[in-house]
């Protein structure tokens, strides 16, 4: 399971100007739907591992418009930046593949998230809160 500081990463204090209201109501709700994930998951046999460099299973939670910028391919209108995304540290691709399984589509569905497509996500599961522009539970970036 993941908390509201793993997903802020120190941010919050090292960029308080950025963090609004919303975007703290919208982060409570990403760490809440991807726990009720991580619970289904574990229920299948699928545990998170810890990030060595973050010391959660979170890889990138909330970034500020600064940190954005400067994170290799990240999407200009990153949900990250809004609260509404978090990548999962998946080294070995375990979250990855059961959340492609019936299982994990179901789960997905069942608690509101949608994923990148792992062929875009080498070693970490992006999940949000927000369905992309094609609607897909799956989707390329």
């Amino acid at each position: 399971m993941i908390t509201v500081n793993d997903y802020f990463m120190g941010r919050r204090e090292q960029h308080p100007l950025a963090l609004t209201p919303d975007i703290e109501r919208r982060a409570e709700r990403t760490v809440s739907v991807v726990n009720a994930l991580l619970a289904k998951a574990m229920a299948d046999g699928i545990h998170p591992v810890r990030n060595p460099n973050t010391g959660s299973a979170v890889s990138s939670g909330w970034r500020p418009p600064a940190i954005n910028a400067a994170t290799s391919g990240a999407a200009v209108n990153s949900r990250h930046m809004t609260g509404e995304a978090v990548d999962l540290y998946d080294p070995d691709g375990d979250i990855d593949d059961w959340l492609l399984s019936p299982n994990g589509q179901a789960a997905l569905a069942s608690v509101g998230l949608w994923m990148e497509h792992p062929s875009a996500t080498k070693g970490w599961a992006h999940l949000q809160t927000v369905p992309p522009r094609s609607r897909n539970r799956v989707f390329y970036p």
